[in-house]
Formats: structure tokens, C-alpha cells, sequence
């Protein structure tokens, strides 16, 4: 049924950016809204961004200014732009799917 696929972490230094993505490659869930969430280690799970169909996005604090969610309904894919990065960014980035399916993760870890 639902897949979801991420891909796009990696090493950055304090200040640069990364873009991350996640695809449903499974059945369809058009109408769905996206979220993405990150847990570091020790730390608790952290929601950080979500987006409704219709385009409507919400940001934590910590990230509100400088991380932007987007979403391509055609490609069924939501991104997470993140610039300014920060050392307390470093973390284990999942995309959810209509609050139900989550995707396998990708490592983001912010270091000089």
C-alpha cells in the first residue's frame, strides 16, 4: 500500500542548507496532509512542519524562519527546505503521511 521514500540527508556545516524530500511511491493518498518530524538521540520526537492539501503550512519555533515544507500533489512528494542550519538540527528527519504513515528516515547531522 503507502511507501514512502526519503532521501536528501547528509553532512552540512553549521550555516549551509539541505533540502530533503519524501515520495509515496505506493497507493495513492492525494488529500492527505504531510508532516515531517525529527528525533535526535536521547532527545523526544519533535514535530517540525506540516502541510494541509490546500497549502496551508505550520512551523515549530525552532525552525519557523528558517526550514520551508512544500508540497507537489501531481508527484505525490513533500520537501524540506533548511537553511541556517544549526548544530541543535542534527537529527533523524521522518516524513509522515496523513499522521498515519511514516516514512524510513533520513540522517541530517549539522557539523563543522
Amino acid at each position: 500500500q503507502v511507501q514512502l521514500v526519503e532521501s536528501g540527508g547528509g553532512l552540512v556545516q553549521p550555516g549551509g542548507s539541505l533540502s530533503i524530500s519524501c515520495v509515496n511511491t505506493g497507493i495513492i493518498f492525494r488529500f492527505a496532509a504531510w508532516d515531517w518530524y525529527r528525533q535526535a538521540p536521547g532527545k523526544e520526537r519533535e514535530l517540525v512542519a506540516s502541510i494541509t492539501y490546500n497549502g496551508m503550512t505550520t512551523y515549530s519555533d525552532a525552525v519557523k524562519g528558517r526550514f520551508a515544507i512544500s508540497r507537489d500533489n501531481a508527484e505525490n512528494s513533500v520537501y524540506l527546505q533548511m537553511d541556517s542550519l544549526e548544530p541543535e538540527d542534527t537529527a533523524v528527519y521522518y516524513c509522515v503521511l496523513g499522521g498515519n504513515y511514516w516514512g524510513q528516515g533520513t540522517e541530517v547531522t549539522v557539523s563543522s
